[in-house]
């Protein structure tokens, strides 16, 4: 067998590969939209994504999904304004200024944090983290967006690191060794040639640490406290969209207008993961061109 012949080989394996795994998110897809279609032949578009009410099991049933929806980006928020900072310098740090033991370690911590089980943070956050928010705060629970945004951001942290590691290790060693000729201290490399030379990489890292933090189902499901309304402060019990559909799929008769409604309700999960993959993807195609420029 010749080495072009090999070559054909594998190149067409990995292309039947590719195709498959193209051909299944196809088929999820288009069972997802078959499945939560029907509802919209009882409540227009706009009543389901705007409406206030979400309760599926009346008489008759109101399915609006706005509370879900604002309950998903509220927590995702929160998270991440913990987890991108937290997430951005441990890579900065562990990439640029940790020695080599230290680098290791940490490295291996971040690496053991983002193979820990869902449903082990959420126990974490029930158990533990809970109480404490409710006898701190003199709160009637402590299931509420303040400790479903801790787990949430403990689950981000290692996306945001792992990827914004890789995009500062990417960065040429020339534009390091052109910015110490020049006078430049090591923060200030950091700051001024570092990291907007990384910055394509840590813009995808950041908007790829949202999408997973607001498509969890477990953690929200656990901690963040069931409450379908509207929040009111950041102690508020919310019900994100991945935790409504958990919790209620097993109740939902199968082809009811719940059942369906649920699957309307993951169309529209899916429709704005996929809006963060594609900010993703515009940020780091922009910030690549604009580092390149400036560099």
């Amino acid at each position: 067998m010749t080495r072009h012949f090999r070559e054909i080989i594998i190149r067409n394996l990995f292309a039947c590969f590719a195709f498959f795994s193209v051909l299944i998110l196809g088929l999820i897809v288009i069972f997802l939209f078959r499945e939560g279609m029907p509802i919209f032949q009882q409540i227009s578009v706009f009543k389901f994504i705007f409406g206030s009410a979400w309760y599926p099991t009346y008489d008759p049933p109101e399915y609006g999904i706005w509370p879900l929806i604002v309950g998903s980006l509220v927590v995702t928020f929160f998270a991440c304004l913990i987890a991108v900072p937290l997430g951005v310098l441990s890579a900065i740090y562990i990439s640029e200024i940790a020695p080599g033991a230290i680098k290791e370690y940490l490295k291996s911590i971040i690496e053991l944090l983002a193979g820990l089980p869902s449903v082990v943070l959420g126990f974490f956050g029930m158990v533990i983290v809970a109480p404490w928010l409710q006898e701190t705060f003199d709160l009637p629970t402590g299931l509420n967006i303040i400790n479903a945004s801790v787990m949430l951001a403990i689950m981000a942290i290692p996306t945001i690191s792992s990827i914004s590691e890789d995009a500062i290790y990417a960065v040429p060693r020339e534009f390091k060794e052109a910015s110490y000729a020049l006078g430049a201290t090591k923060y200030e490399t950091i700051i001024k040639v570092i990291i907007p030379a990384a910055l394509s990489g840590i813009s995808t890292a950041v908007i790829l640490g949202m999408a997973r933090a607001i498509g969890e189902t477990m953690v929200v499901l656990m901690v963040a406290g069931g409450a379908a309304a509207i929040p009111q402060s950041i102690f508020d019990s919310v019900r994100p969209m991945p935790a409504s559909i958990a919790a209620e799929m097993g109740e939902a008769p199968f082809g009811s207008g719940h059942y369906h409604a649920l699957f309307a309700t993951g169309i529209v999960l899916f429709f704005v993961t996929l809006a963060f993959n594609l900010i993703a993807d515009y940020f780091s195609n922009k910030f690549k061109e604009v580092g390149s420029g400036t560099l």
